[in-house]
């Protein structure tokens, strides 16, 4: 199907003007202000996974609390209080995946959003899942592997409503996304992708979650996310604002989801000073935290960024799922080896696991991710 591009006024320099003829069922051409892949994307991704790994290793108690010996409260005296404010990057992930999905699945079908989404997500999470499992199976790991039936059904990524144990405690978040691509496919993808539907499906899916809020119906929570809505929501407004920065729509999106994110995350996130563990993060941490994420993303889509073009860039980008999905349990097994095995000092031990875990997202980039995907994409997209 063709696309109808119409400027009715002169464009600002790395700015696409676009205007739609009535009931265009598709978007116009988009332009990217880098003029190709926004790399610093790929940045801000890796950034906010070396977040929530920082939060992992250092800014909680819990299992890895096993694995250093003691808190890491006591590993990390400073450091610890930052460290702590980490668990933010998967809102920053929301952002990012709120503004990616609109710009992969605008003016694409559905089987082929489909088969781009699936083949992305798949091929390295049935890898970790294996991997983690096989490790924590080993008499030598302290840590409890699940049981090899919730294991199998861990490969479905269906775990979390089925009520069956995690073998990867980050997928939570995946859950989060598989539910927010649904929502996209059939209230965009399906009938067809353009401004006016786009803005209404910001608009109504944002009412709603907050209409679920306080309805008392845990299916109404399932499928709008109350929580996490404004996040996704405020990312797909920024594609808005990143195909035309005078678009009063799309940046009232935007702030809208602002708002109400950073109630959302102070909610959810703050605890009282005496909280158990070292969990307190204060409400103007937390709001400056959120703030940065949607920041950064409406630097990227207003071109702001577009000196950050290095081509390492997109080699980051590309570790950061696999380095997602494996930092946090394997992590664990590492920082035990290192820290109380060989005794390396806290901050080498960090720093040693945070790399160990990009070099297995490399290999899994490298003999996963890049022979798979495609096929996988290929065999979906011509499936009938």
């Amino acid at each position: 199907m063709t696309e109808t591009v119409v400027s009715t006024r002169k464009p600002q320099p790395g700015v696409a003007v676009l205007v739609e003829p009535p009931g265009a069922p598709t978007v116009p051409r988009r332009r990217q202000a880098s003029g190709g892949r926004l790399r610093a994307l790929d940045g801000l991704r890796l950034v906010a996974a070396l977040m929530v790994a920082a939060y992992h290793y250092g800014g909680r108690d819990g299992e890895v609390a096993e694995a250093w010996g003691s808190s890491p409260k006591l590993q990390f005296p400073t450091l610890h209080e930052f460290f702590a404010y980490g668990c933010l990057g998967v809102q920053v992930f929301f952002v990012i995946s709120g503004f990616v999905i609109c710009m992969s699945g605008w003016g694409r079908p559905l089987k082929s959003f489909f088969a781009s989404r699936a083949s992305r997500l798949l091929p390295a999470y049935w890898v970790a899942v294996v991997i983690v499992t096989a490790v924590f199976a080993l008499p030598m790991v302290a840590y409890k592997a699940v049981s090899p039936s919730d294991a199998l059904v861990n490969l479905t990524m269906l775990q979390m409503p089925l009520g069956v144990d995690r073998v990867l405690g980050v997928c939570w978040t995946l859950w989060a996304e598989i539910r927010f691509y649904a929502l996209f496919a059939l209230c965009v993808v399906l009938p067809g992708a353009n401004r006016r539907r786009v803005i209404m499906f910001c608009a109504g899916w944002l009412l709603a979650a907050v209409i679920a809020e306080n309805a008392n119906m845990p299916l109404l929570d399932i499928v709008l996310m109350p929580e996490y809505a404004p996040f996704f929501i405020g990312g797909v407004g920024l594609y808005l604002v990143h195909l035309d920065r005078r678009d009063a729509y799309g940046w009232g999106i935007v702030a809208v989801s602002w708002l109400i994110g950073q109630h959302y995350a102070v909610q959810s996130l703050w605890h009282a000073p005496d909280a158990g563990g070292f969990s307190y993060r204060s409400a103007t941490g937390i709001i400056l935290v959120v703030t940065f994420g949607f920041v950064a993303v409406a630097a990227i889509a207003l071109g702001w960024l577009r000196w950050a073009n290095w081509r390492w860039l997109t080699v980051a980008g590309a570790l950061t799922y696999p380095f997602y999905l494996v930092h946090e349990h394997l992590g664990w097994v590492v920082i035990h080896a290192l820290h109380r095995g060989l005794g390396l000092p806290s901050a080498a031990t960090f720093a040693l696991t945070a790399a160990s875990m990009l070099l297995l997202a490399w290999l899994l980039n490298k003999y996963v991710e890049n022979p798979l995907t495609p096929r996988l994409r290929a065999a979906l997209a011509k499936a009938r």
